[in-house]
């Protein structure tokens, strides 16, 4: 009697634990996040449980929350075994991803609706950031700018990387401790090495951050008519900047020479704007080479003739090279004959 009554609880548990009130809703939550992308879906889709359906058709990894089944996609990368079947691909200048959920229809036979939820996310790979970089004036000081960090995430398929990149000052070449900006330029220091970088925190380690073109104007006005290029296509544009890393990394970094833009008498902010490119390095090669070829001024061959012009006491006379050349042959001829 004993043993029935555990079987029959047994059975009795495993139909509650296998069953779910179907919901018919056709919904999908999409989070595009920068680094992982998460996906809602009502619970029990059709009949489905949670353990029956799959994200790419590979991964079982749902789970069970607030009336949703949630699956997550933990990092943008095809390298990693959690990216569970995503597909992507760039079309300038967007990178989508792709993926779904699908129900587990490998049984002999399926009593609910087939389920197959497609999803995509969107981000764009070209942005603009900018940053108060110093003051010109040795007189008056600022109190830092704050800058807030924005997630942009929507119920969708668009996200944005913009929220995770940052335009930083810092210390040496070393570029480990950051400095407050705007800060103030000395008239002293004009001349004097500025250090700043491009920085991504949160991202999949697939992409590397490019600087397109940086360049600095004496307002926040990126399109300023008064504009002084350090930068341009990933490379320096003269020689008092320094490109130290550009598409290796999570972070693109350079130096340029402090300076101050003249008659400029409301404006004395120097701001910085840096065109960024977010490179997928599973794609492309993202480093940046610049040509370093030395300029050669060019030589031509051929005699060179040289007139001088040779004054006595009493008379002055002009004797071309060969003439000199001539006498002074001449006269070491006589010497060698003494």
């Amino acid at each position: 009697m004993m043993i029935r009554a555990v079987i029959l609880l047994a059975i009795i548990a495993e139909v509650f634990a296998g069953t779910c009130t179907p919901n018919k809703a056709d919904v999908i939550l999409v989070f595009c996040y920068p680094k992982t992308i998460i996906t809602k879906i009502p619970e029990c889709p059709y009949g489905w449980e949670v353990h029956q359906l799959a994200l790419g058709g590979v991964c079982y990894n749902g789970i069970h929350e607030s009336g949703y089944y949630q699956f997550i996609i933990p990092d943008l990368s095809p390298k990693n075994k959690s990216y569970c079947g995503t597909q992507s691909e760039y079309k300038p200048p967007i990178y989508h991803f792709f993926s779904s959920i699908v129900s587990n229809d490998s049984t002999v036979i399926v009593k609910s609706q087939p389920v197959n939820y497609s999803f995509s996310c969107t981000y764009h790979s070209t942005y603009l950031v900018n940053q108060a970089a110093f003051d010109q004036s040795p007189y008056v000081k600022f109190s830092p700018l704050f800058r807030v960090a924005t997630v942009h995430v929507k119920n969708g398929s668009t996200g944005s990387f913009e929220s995770q990149l940052s335009l930083n000052f810092y210390t040496n070449a070393k570029f480990t401790n950051k400095r407050e900006a705007p800060f103030v330029v000395e008239t002293s220091e004009i001349g004097s090495d500025l250090f700043s970088g491009v920085e991504a925190k949160g991202l999949s380690t697939r992409f590397k951050v490019v600087l397109n073109s940086c360049w600095a104007t004496p307002s926040a006005d990126f399109m300023y008519p008064m504009q002084w290029q350090l930068i341009s296509k990933g490379c320096p544009t003269d020689e008092t900047v320094i490109v130290h890393e550009n598409g290796k990394d999570h972070r693109a970094t350079f130096q340029f020479n402090a300076f101050r833009f003249q008659n400029i008498p409301k404006l004395s902010k120097v701001w910085l704007h840096c065109e960024t490119f977010i490179c997928d390095s599973e794609r492309f090669s993202c480093p940046v080479t610049c040509d370093k070829r030395k300029r050669f001024h060019e030589q031509t061959g051929g005699v060179l003739v040289v007139e001088f012009s040779i004054r006595s006491r009493g008379y002055s006379s002009h004797y071309s090279f060969s003439d000199i050349f001539y006498h002074l042959i001449f006269m070491l001829g006589i010497c060698a004959m003494l």
